[in-house]
């Protein structure tokens, strides 16, 4: 013992400290093993491996090791795999195609192609052309991912964790059957799961989040935005409204996002424009077509992302470039009275046929103006959708012309009637009186035409103050008997040069309603709120995806206007042939009898001198007078209607210029137009024997027809063949108006 110690006095005291701070400073293991027993200490590390065991186990089925930024470029990279696989299924797609044409090319070139293999192969060479191509605007468009936002994320570790639970019941399920059914390979699996549990045992527990893994990190497409684009968690994707837009390039952002989530490949997003009722923005497309958008599901869900009233998506193919379109997005009435404006006044006798009238405005406020001349015009509109309004404000412009004489006729109602003191001629609700004027002016035609041949005009009537066009405005089409249709028909197809020209308006478009499939051949149409079968009926068979969408306007009811007068257009002189949605503007009754006094009182256009050249002076007159006073038409009256057959032979003379005869040939062409069941019976049989079978028909036909006298003849104009003289088809017409048959 040292001096030290002595001297202190405390000699016991240090050893006892000495004692109790080596255990610590050694660690609690040095000290356990001294106090702890051995199966205790062999316990405790097995139970401390088990739970570092679960530990972790429950780290990674809740997806807890992976880091946000995993599972980001995860998701992504599933949009870069369906990107690049589309584009490899076009490559196979092409390949295989190609490789049918090297087969059939090889083979040809061998033993040469038979008819079916000549067609297949042009078929395949343009399926492969069109594939080429779309492969070729596909690789244009580079990945461009729709960064997942925080929610996505959470979503995908929930299903990511729900998978590995499953997947984990499922073992610890196979491993219990196991032991029953075989406890023997329990003697093999314990020492593997002692030795674990030992192994696990003797660390401390470490729980974090392992790096992104190399190939995910290799992939640049799968990389973050650029700092400067991460404003928040999908921002930049995610579609928004547009009632709450204020700028023309948020407007523009928002159609982007919602096309884009619907799907659309777009090549651009532009021209966005401010308008009173909501935006119009211009699309163009890389790949697929503008008509995509009106496609109902499409439809439906861009108006829903957008927030649109209903109906208040409008898709406008551009007539031109068919990658492109302008999209109308309506948040409100687009015809308020201030865009529409007032009736422009227009003086009695103030203007010419042919000129250009102010009828309305459309959608982006361009004027609705087009000229009458030369229209045969159908309309069609459901009731309540504005067609008597439209043809009405029509027939204020052609009232207020010089040059032109209006006809009213309407078997249902009174027509234009509201112009009734400037209306030449008033035949409604009277079919004898209405079959009597079509007549009349299928019989005027022909006299025109003659006049026209005179006077040397060449193929069509100039019209003037003394030699005035003929405005006809026919309402409800479809309740003319199908006799009155036919002679409706005709007129159409024989007027316009002789400057007689229909304004017609149906509340149906179909052949069923019009009495034969004229609709789609008229120069010019105008749809309100109609059927969808009538849009397709009159402008062919993708008119809805170009953006005729008259199926959307609501006809008006007996308390609300709602879309009465709004039209599609198109063969409107002047106007473009576009799904521009038009406002026509409204004619009150009191208007139209205001202005038709006025002209009535200033004097109309006179018929008399072309009338008393032609010859059907006294009939017209007494045409008039019958109308006037609602009488009865009858065969004694204006003129006895000619028989079909000799009209039919008339109008084939009409429609080719009136020539001083026509082959049999020629002849029947017409006939089969006009009747293809009745003329066109032996079309698959020689010439021989078709004209041959044609000349018997007609002979039949004129012998019903008590025109015994006309017959047909070997032209020495034609090389011999046979055929009919205008003047013996005249004479034969004049017989039977005198009823001399």
């Amino acid at each position: 013992m040292s001096k030290r110690d002595n001297d202190s006095g405390e000699v016991a005291v240090p050893h006892a400290e000495e004692s109790i701070e080596e255990p610590v400073k050694g660690g609690p293991e040095a000290g356990e093993s001294d106090s702890v027993p051995i199966p205790k200490r062999v316990s405790a590390r097995f139970v401390t491996g088990a739970r570092n065991i679960g530990g972790g186990l429950t780290h990674t089925i809740t997806t807890g090791h992976q880091t946000d930024d995993e599972i980001r470029r995860l998701l992504v990279e599933r949009q870069l795999n369906a990107h690049e696989s589309v584009r490899e299924t076009a490559r196979e797609e092409l390949d295989a195609v190609t490789k049918r044409i090297v087969r059939l090319e090889l083979r040809g070139a061998e033993d040469g192609w038979t008819d079916a293999e000549k067609r297949e192969i042009s078929g395949l060479r343009a399926e492969r052309k069109m594939r080429d191509r779309a492969l070729r605007d596909l690789l244009k468009d580079g990945f461009a991912p729709r960064q997942p936002t925080s929610e996505q994320i959470a979503r995908a570790r929930r299903i990511s964790s729900a998978k590995r639970v499953v997947g984990a019941g499922i073992l610890c399920g196979c491993a219990l059957a196991l032991s029953l059914t075989a406890p023997q390979f329990l003697l093999l699996a314990l020492p593997t799961l002692l030795g674990t549990l030992w192994w696990k045992g003797g660390s401390s527990l470490e729980l974090g989040q392992r790096p992104v893994p190399e190939r995910l990190l290799a992939r640049p497409e799968l990389d973050p935005p650029a700092p400067g684009e991460e404003a928040g968690p999908g921002e930049l994707f995610e579609p928004f409204p547009i009632r709450d837009v204020t700028t023309a390039a948020d407007a523009q952002e928002a159609l982007r996002r919602a096309l884009v989530h619907e799907g659309a490949v777009i090549e651009s997003v532009g021209d966005g424009v401010r308008e009173s009722w909501g935006w119009s923005v211009r699309v163009v497309c890389s790949s697929g077509s503008p008509d995509d958008f009106n496609e109902q599901r499409t439809y439906r869900n861009l108006i829903t992302l957008l927030k649109l009233r209903r109906n208040g998506l409008l898709i406008e193919t551009d007539p031109e470039f068919g990658d492109t379109c302008t999209v109308r997005m309506v948040l409100r009435d687009p015809f308020t009275p201030e865009v529409i404006g007032p009736v422009p006044y227009r003086a009695p006798l103030s203007m010419s046929i042919t000129d250009t009238a102010d009828y309305g405005v459309g959608m982006d406020s361009t004027p609705l103006m087009f000229t009458l001349a030369g229209l045969m015009l159908l309309m069609v509109a459901d009731s309540g959708g504005g067609k008597s309004g439209v043809m009405l404000a029509m027939g204020e412009v052609a009232t207020a012309c010089h040059d032109a004489v209006v006809v009213n006729l309407d078997p249902a109602g009174t027509g234009i009637g509201d112009l009734g003191p400037a209306i030449t001629l008033n035949a409604c609700m009277d079919e004898k009186l209405i079959r009597a004027t079509l007549e009349f002016l299928l019989s005027y035609c022909s006299a025109r035409a003659r006049q026209r041949a005179s006077y040397g005009w060449g193929n069509k009537w100039r019209v003037s103050r003394d030699h005035p066009a003929i405005c006809v405005f026919v309402d409800e089409w479809p309740q003319l008997s199908e006799k009155t249709k036919k002679l409706l028909v005709r007129l159409l197809l024989l007027g316009r040069k002789e400057a007689i020209w229909v304004f017609a308006g149906s509340q149906f478009g179909t052949k069923d309603y019009l009495g034969e499939a004229i609709g789609p051949k008229l120069s010019a149409k105008l749809l309100g709120a109609c059927r969808r079968v009538d849009i397709t009926e009159l402008m062919g068979a993708g008119a809805v995806a170009e953006g005729y969408r008259a199926d959307l306007l609501q006809a008006a009811t007996h308390t609300a206007k709602n879309d009465a007068g709004q039209i599609y257009a198109h063969g409107l002189p002047g106007m473009p042939n576009k799904p521009m949605r038009y406002q026509v503007r409204e004619i009150s009754p009191e208007y139209a009898g205001r202005v038709a006094t006025e002209r009535r009182d200033a004097g109309l256009p006179d018929l008399t001198h072309t009338l008393t050249e032609a010859g059907l002076l006294k009939e017209w007159e007494q045409l008039q007078m019958l109308c006037a006073a609602g009488a009865d038409y009858s065969p004694g009256g204006a003129q006895t209607p000619v028989p079909e057959i000799l009209g039919d032979l008339r109008d084939a003379f009409s429609l080719k210029e009136n020539p001083d005869f026509l082959t049999m040939d020629q002849i029947h062409d017409h006939l089969r137009t006009v009747d293809p069941d009745r003329w066109g019976q032996w079309d698959d049989r020689p010439d021989k024997d078709r004209l041959r079978e044609l000349g018997k028909a007609l002979r039949r036909a004129l012998v019903e027809a008590k025109a015994n006298g006309l017959s047909s003849e070997k032209l020495k104009e034609a090389d011999g063949a046979r055929g009919l003289r205008r003047e013996a088809v005249e004479a034969a017409l004049r017989g039977a108006q005198e009823g001399g048959g």
